[in-house]
């Protein structure tokens, strides 16, 4: 009993920065609590007890939430708080994104190589362990962490401003990174789908559409859509110009970059940097506030509806993956336990080396978050268009239920670093 209360003593009384061991756990493990419960309750909506949102209910809760909720979100806090000086300090945060990306991917491809995962999911291996979630889950945990007043970072208002700038400054990266390197790594085998161990394999082109699942259906129609514009345009010989940009604006994938949540980054960027446009828009007394104060009010509105629709879309659970134990789990360990050692290190380089704004704990946290979280939510809905949505949803739902107990502990360690 003696010992007991000694590690109880020590525990409670043994500061890391003003803040004792069991004073860091509970900042660290709350917010991660608060997630789960509400993607609980999402879960709980999705079931067939309650039965509330439906499939087609998530969808619209998803569009919802990517096409006006986040872009408010990031447009008010981001505008508010960059300026031109800021978004040149800020430059190690995009790389970041970038350094993370190849970190993660390196890691798993090591993993890939030792796990052998099955036919044709080698690169699928490797970018669910490479891309993590770089925008919704740590926009979440910032906002649950900066709510408390207690919470190591100061003033409330502050922190949730400043930590929605940093994460939504990196989002332009990582969506070019995902529509781009993750849409490609991604593409349908040689055979043209992920169901390889059906009979009746789809061996040419034209079996393989006929064939091809629902979920890559539109991506091929679009697709064919684009190359049947180009022929045209390109028979009717009114322009080379013409023909060049759009083969240039079809290979880049730029209608898949250019989705709402970067526009409004670049729109917040823009606006933000000019001083006369920032008073016009973003100052309180500003005569057009009233627009960034009701993104203001809808981007309040993103954390509830983002978990509710997370949890909802775990209902599919592990399904009928065929990926296996060993895969999913080796995908899990590598995504949550051996990429963010890798990115402290990086972390701890850059800081060392002056890149990072000198005593800011907030900005190396943002950077340190971002090797630490679950897979990609979005690299899930591309492999959905992918044809491989199924693999994905069982990755996303093992590696979210396990990230609860890891990210909880990463955050422990980040506090005692950097406080």
């Amino acid at each position: 009993m003696g010992t007991m209360e000694r590690l109880l003593w020590a525990l409670e009384n043994e500061n890391l920065g003003g803040e004792s061991m069991l004073g860091s756990i509970k900042i660290a493990v709350l917010p991660i609590v608060k997630v789960f419960t509400m993607c609980f309750l999402g879960l709980l909506m999705a079931s067939k007890y309650v039965n509330i949102l439906t499939a087609s209910g998530r969808r619209l809760l998803n569009g919802l939430v990517f096409s006006l909720l986040l872009p408010c979100l990031i447009f008010s806090q981001l505008g508010q708080a960059v300026t031109l000086q800021k978004m040149l300090d800020w430059w190690f945060i995009p790389m970041n994104v970038v350094l993370s990306s190849i970190a993660g991917s390196t890691i798993g491809f090591i993993v890939a190589s030792i796990v052998r995962p099955p036919y044709p999911f080698f690169k699928f291996t490797i970018i669910h362990i490479g891309i993590g979630n770089i925008g919704n889950v740590p926009l979440v945990l910032i906002g649950a962490l900066c709510r408390d007043p207690n919470n190591p970072f100061g003033d409330s208002l502050k922190c949730s401003t400043d930590g929605t700038a940093y994460i939504s400054f990196g989002q332009w990266v990582g969506a070019i990174i995902l529509y781009t390197y993750v849409f490609n790594m991604l593409a349908p085998p040689p055979e043209g789908t992920f169901d390889i161990d059906h009979e009746r394999l789809p061996l040419k082109s034209s079996t393989a559409k006929s064939d091809s699942p629902p979920e890559q259906a539109p991506l091929i129609a679009q697709e064919e859509e684009e190359e049947d514009h180009l022929a045209s345009s390109s028979n009717s010989g009114k322009s080379k110009i013409k023909h060049i940009l759009a083969l240039i604006y079809d290979k880049l994938k730029l209608k898949q970059i250019l989705q709402p949540p970067i526009i409004a980054s670049i729109l917040a960027m823009t606006l933000g940097a000019v001083p006369f446009l920032k008073k016009l828009i973003f100052t309180p007394d500003a005569p057009l506030f009233f627009f960034t104060d009701s993104c203001m009010i809808l981007g309040e509105a993103m954390i509830p509806c983002i978990l509710l629709a997370l949890g909802g879309n775990l209902i599919d659970g592990p399904g009928s993956s065929k990926l296996g134990f060993r895969t999913t789990a080796a995908i899990v360990f590598a995504r949550l336990v051996l990429v963010p050692p890798v990115g402290l290190g990086i972390v701890m380089l850059a800081d060392k080396l002056g890149f990072l704004p000198p005593n800011d704990k907030m900005f190396r946290f943002v950077l340190l978050l971002q090797h630490s979280m679950p897979t990609s939510v979005l690299s899930g809905a591309v492999a959905n268009l992918r044809g491989c949505g199924r693999e994905a949803a069982a990755v996303l739902f093992w590696v979210h239920i396990f990230a609860v107990i890891s990210m909880a502990g990463w955050i422990v360690l980040y506090l005692s670093i950097l406080f």
